[in-house]
């Protein structure tokens, strides 16, 4: 492929995705990392996009991904084929933490068909909305500042909220996770919230798609350590998750 065409299908991704991993990049093109970085810098010197550590986004683009509204039906049956396996980690009656994402509203309608009383604290609205009307659901709704193009409340006030509960699972639906770099995701103004679920929970149950498994995001939010359970959906490479058993991280 001529550098022209590779760049164009950069192009191309950011404008559906909003963002790109030059480490995605790399295999998918099948060149070397330098290569994708001269491409990024050269579209980067056209005002085409912004490169950031490890990778770039659309100039501009605040969020690094397409609104909410465009990302709730992307991969759709892989994610309900994760909120199907990781409702089957809920307890009756237990005390959960949902963060912001299209997978977990997922995880959320499941929810409604298989409990009765829960507590269930989050700051989206999509997945309040989901709730409401289950009569015994306990729904805690975090306050902070609205984020209108992801439905939900995030910044350092709706993290610092978090700090008065103590959690049973949080369930962090996330946009990379590798051995080296660990827990991965694209919107800085939800890091303090991912950040304190993690701090305050007995157990975190991290979400991801299969084609972000083994795969890093730009933002780091934690060490493979520090999570129990990765669940992802059917398409991921057996090999993947023999490395990480190896490693002592258990994919499902």
């Amino acid at each position: 492929m001529l550098a022209a065409d590779r760049r164009e299908e950069i192009l191309k991704k950011l404008a559906i995705e909003g963002s790109v991993i030059v480490s995605k990049l790399t295999r998918e093109f099948d060149v070397s990392i330098e290569t994708i970085r001269r491409d990024l810098e050269t579209l980067e010197k056209k005002g085409l996009l912004k490169r950031v550590h490890g990778g770039a986004v659309l100039k501009g683009n605040q969020s690094s991904k397409l609104h909410y509204a465009k990302r709730k039906d992307e991969s759709i049956e892989e994610k309900r084929e994760i909120a199907q396996k990781a409702v089957s980690y809920i307890e009756e009656g237990s005390v959960i933490a949902l963060n912001n994402s299209t997978t977990n509203l997922e995880i959320a309608k499941e929810m409604k068909h298989h409990f009765n009383e829960l507590t269930i604290i989050t700051n989206s609205l999509m997945i309040t909305n989901e709730l409401a009307e289950k009569e015994n659901f306990t729904i805690i709704l975090l306050g902070g500042v609205l984020n209108s193009k992801e439905y939900s409340f995030d910044g350092q006030f709706t993290g610092d909220m978090l700090s008065n509960f103590v959690v049973h699972k949080s369930f962090l639906s996330m946009a990379g996770v590798s051995l080296s770099r660990g827990v991965t995701d694209y919107l800085m103004s939800e890091v303090h919230i991912q950040k304190k679920l993690i701090e305050i929970s007995q157990e975190v149950i991290v979400l991801v798609t299969s084609d972000n498994v083994d795969n890093e995001s730009l933002v780091k939010i934690a060490d493979i350590e520090e999570i129990n359970l990765i669940i992802t959906d059917s398409k991921v490479n057996p090999d993947i998750i023999k490395k990480y058993s190896e490693y002592g991280v258990e994919i499902i």
